[in-house]
């Protein structure tokens, strides 16, 4: 007798949770909406957690897109707990370090997709950024301003705010110092 199990009757090890960081209901729309820290670059093992966690926070994912420059196989459909997820991808259209994710309602997350092999410190820099109410870089910017400090060391000047004792670097640096003030003020909640 032969017996022949398949991916869908087979039990399945219970999936680690997502790493994932959103950012709070009702801030300011930025160019990006979270983080993702997947364990490997296979969709169909790492897009079920992912699915679920956003299920219950925000609605039930019906479609993502990715850019295949990170993916090396992007199925067309990924089955998840009680339903399946539509999968696509854009080349030169969506930035190559996100995630687009769309649930039935009409909603979408831009979510930066942190590498793999990130180290932990790193990832947590990034999913905190990308989460964070000053939200106006893409995902490709802050990947490469991260590798930039960890080449030239630490950029603690991003950490606080812009002031005018702060030394300046050039002529557009009291511009750059007025935009991240503003940018953060922007977030800040209204008072009552």
């Amino acid at each position: 007798m032969t017996a022949t199990l398949d991916r869908a009757t087979t039990p399945a090890a219970p999936e680690p949770t997502a790493r994932i960081s959103l950012a709070p209901v009702g801030a300011r729309a930025g160019r990006l909406d979270g983080a993702w820290w997947p364990r490997s670059r296979d969709l169909l093992r790492e897009l079920p957690s992912l699915a679920a966690e956003i299920d219950e926070r925000w609605g039930r994912v019906t479609r993502i897109t990715v850019n295949p420059a990170q993916w090396p196989v992007v199925p067309r459909r990924i089955p998840v707990v009680g339903h399946t997820v539509h999968a696509g991808w854009f080349g030169a259209e969506q930035d190559e370090h996100t995630i687009a994710v769309c649930s039935y309602a009409p909603r979408r997350l831009n979510l930066l997709v942190v590498p793999p092999s990130t180290d932990a410190a790193v990832a947590a820099r990034l999913m905190s950024e990308a989460a964070g109410p000053a939200r106006m870089r893409t995902a490709s910017e802050l990947l490469a301003a991260e590798a930039d400090g960890a080449a030239d060391g630490p950029d603690f000047r991003s950490d606080f705010l812009p002031s005018a004792a702060a030394p300046g670097d050039g002529p557009g640096e009291a511009g750059r110092r007025a935009g991240v003030a503003r940018s953060r003020a922007a977030a800040w909640p209204a008072t009552a």
